[in-house]
């Protein structure tokens, strides 16, 4: 089996988030976005509704991780990072019930 380049691993695991990944947590008003690819592990930005949500944590573990995994194997892991400026774009959690702009 070749190795393959980390532009390849990036842009598939690019894929995965915008194909895979985006969709279900726009959803509820999130966003999961690339920052980095280095030595298996991917390290993502939670934004919007998703930056400080305590369900983050387990969709990134329970989902994103596993989809990452399954379909861009060289990915070990996943390292999620809250968005910093989630609250002055406007931003709060998702809680059932709750009407975002």
């Amino acid at each position: 089996m070749t190795e393959r380049t980390n532009e390849a691993i990036i842009k598939d695991i690019k894929w995965v988030l915008e194909d895979k990944v985006k969709p279900s947590v726009a959803q509820h008003n999130g966003v999961i976005n690339f920052i980095s690819f280095e030595e298996g592990v991917a390290k993502l930005e939670m934004a919007g509704a998703c930056s400080g949500c305590a369900m983050s944590k387990l969709t990134l573990q329970q989902g994103v991780e596993d989809m990452l995994k399954h379909y861009v194997p060289e990915v070990l892991t996943i390292i999620g990072e809250d968005d910093a400026q989630a609250k002055e774009k406007g931003y709060q959690p998702y809680i059932p019930g709750n009407d975002f702009p």
